[in-house]
């Protein structure tokens, strides 16, 4: 607190200062937002023929058009406005130095050294972060590659065909979906498979497909502490040790942790142990020893390539001004969406199978990053945060949700995301999911008049009294935005830089909303709340220790298990 009489430090004036402005841009975005044209999209077209050659930005090798959303030339002022007053670039380049920026861990935030060359001298204090990655990198591709020349092999001396990954959250979901996507892109002769839920029933139906004489298992746990992690590395350390013999197990495991004394208590040689610095958080880890499953995957040049492509975006990220820089655009974009619209939620439909499992990696790294209610300083936000992310592949969320994000009450806005050239011969096939892909913005944006659906089913025939029965059901209003990420093809590189451009974007939106999105305090309640839950479903539920409902629905599994008498 200031004291009369005295002057504050400069420190002290700048931060009141920025807090100032940034309230004053926040004010100037939401009352463009207020205004009643805010949402209309089509009257920008209209008015700008230019506008998508003004608002489609390119980054490396991807096209992001941002034309199909309501940002107006004024409300995009306002917004890179915004950006400025809330500090963005000086934010960033706090992060490129290795400040501290996590700081309620008081750590620095330098996922973006994990894919740096080592002479980028990337620091976190007293430590260089960039010869600490590239040590762990050298040892990670010697590894690698020796599997795939059959310099390490399994107990009975077969060579490995088969990698397991036991890990959760970051240290699955990452690698998970970037192994799905660059499938085709694999020279290895190894199958990747992921466990992650501690449901026993995920490693039931897994297990039948792997041999245990042909399969090297990664346990991927940082502290070797994770509950399912370690739950579900039992079961498999296990299920190794009945086919292969105890003293034999050791030939088949490797560890990505930084605690070595429990990695050796598990019989993980030191040697197959790969770390990582607590500067590098889990939703941000795929480029960290966290993606040795895809590097023994895919192989080392496969990942080399992805890494290279995160790289990419990187530097456009770090270098590009604001008003060119595309995940500071998406953010903003976000921001209107959020707090001057009011939208809740954003949909993800990557059109290309391959990358059916992107929007659970950006559930994760958004909804963890930015689902926060808590500004840095510790203070209640003043607006609204985090969206709910979900999403599915098209053509298949067609036939689901998206009748909710043509006709729904609240607009949801679309993340877009096609592959022009795909890996595949079936021409007809691709041109037809590039088709649906355009059409649903398209659809989105135009939306159908009264008249419009009129005139349609009078075309067909329809009788005038069942065309008025319809009519309100046929209209669909329109002006629901969306973006559209369009990628030449999809390969490591640009998988690499579609990923950054997200985690940038995450990065872009804290700043803007004061949010730490590096830490995750939200999940810890309820993981030291299932310990002594666990131990009540065994050996029955305490007097007074739950609220009634949990209390009930312990008891109603025990009686359902037999450990407790019928009511």
């Amino acid at each position: 607190m200031r004291r009369p009489g005295r002057r504050a430090p400069p420190g002290g004036r700048r931060r009141t200062r920025m807090g100032d402005d940034a309230a004053r841009a926040w004010a100037a975005v939401e009352a463009l937002g207020a205004r009643p044209e805010s949402r209309a999209i089509r009257p920008l077209f209209a008015a700008d023929p230019g506008r998508f050659a003004r608002f489609a930005h390119r980054a490396g090798d991807l096209l992001v058009d941002l034309s199909k959303t309501s940002v107006s030339d004024a409300a995009l002022a306002a917004l890179l406005d915004l950006a400025r007053a809330c500090g963005v670039e000086a934010r960033r380049d706090a992060m490129a130095r290795g400040e501290p920026i996590n700081a309620t861990e008081r750590r620095a935030v330098l996922h973006i050294a994990l894919r740096a060359p080592r002479s980028a001298g990337f620091r976190a204090g007293e430590e260089d972060a960039s010869a600490a990655v590239h040590d762990t990198l050298d040892l990670m591709r010697a590894f690698t590659e020796a599997v795939h020349a059959g310099e390490i092999r399994g107990a009975t001396g077969e060579r490995f065909t088969d990698v397991l990954n036991i890990g959760i959250g970051g240290s699955d979901l990452g690698p998970a979906m970037a192994a799905r996507a660059l499938w085709r892109e694999g020279v290895s002769p190894l199958r990747a498979h992921y466990l992650a839920n501690v449901d026993a029933h995920a490693w039931e139906a897994l297990r039948p497909r792997l041999d245990p004489a042909r399969t090297l298992v990664l346990v991927a746990s940082k502290t070797f502490t994770t509950q399912e992690t370690m739950l579900n590395a039992r079961l498999v350390r296990a299920w190794l040790a009945a086919a292969l013999g105890e003293e034999r197990v050791r030939l088949h495991l490797a560890a990505m942790s930084t605690n070595l004394e429990a990695t050796g208590a598990f019989g993980i040689a030191p040697a197959r142990v790969f770390g990582f610095r607590d500067w590098v958080g889990g939703r941000f880890s795929l480029w960290s020893a966290i993606g040795l499953s895809l590097a023994l995957a895919l192989g080392w040049e496969a990942f080399a390539r992805l890494l290279a492509g995160a790289r990419a975006m990187d530097e456009h990220f770090l270098s590009a001004p604001l008003e060119r820089n595309v995940p500071v655009l998406m953010a903003l974009v976000e921001a209107w969406h959020v707090n001057a619209l009011g939208y809740g939620a954003r949909a993800v439909l990557p059109y290309d199978e391959r990358l059916a499992r992107l929007p659970a990696h950006l559930q994760q790294l958004e909804m963890e990053s930015l689902g926060k209610r808590v500004t840095l300083a510790g203070t209640p936000v003043a607006r609204a945060t985090g969206p709910v992310v979900f999403g599915e592949p098209g053509t298949n969320a067609q036939h689901s949700f998206m009748q909710l994000v043509h006709q729904g009450t609240t607009p949801v806005p679309v993340d877009f995301i096609l592959v022009a050239r795909p890996d595949h011969p079936h021409a007809e096939s691709h041109r037809a999911l590039l088709a649906n892909g355009l059409a649903q913005a398209e659809a989105l944006l135009r939306g159908r008049s009264a008249e419009e659906a009129r005139a349609e089913m009078a075309a067909a025939g329809l009788p005038e009294a069942e065309i008025a029965r319809l009519l309100p059901h046929r209209v669909f209003p329109g002006d629901r935005p969306s973006t559209t990420i369009l990628l030449p093809r999809l390969a490591p590189e640009t998988l690499g830089q579609l990923v950054a451009l997200y985690e940038h974007k995450v990065f872009v939106l804290g700043a803007l909303w004061g949010v730490n999105a590096f830490d995750q305090w939200g999940v810890e309640l309820g993981k030291q709340l299932a310990g002594p839950i666990g131990e009540e479903l065994e050996g029955g539920v305490r007097e007074g220790a739950h609220d009634g409902s949990t209390a009930g629905l312990l008891e109603a599994i025990r009686r359902e298990q037999g450990l407790s008498p019928p009511a």
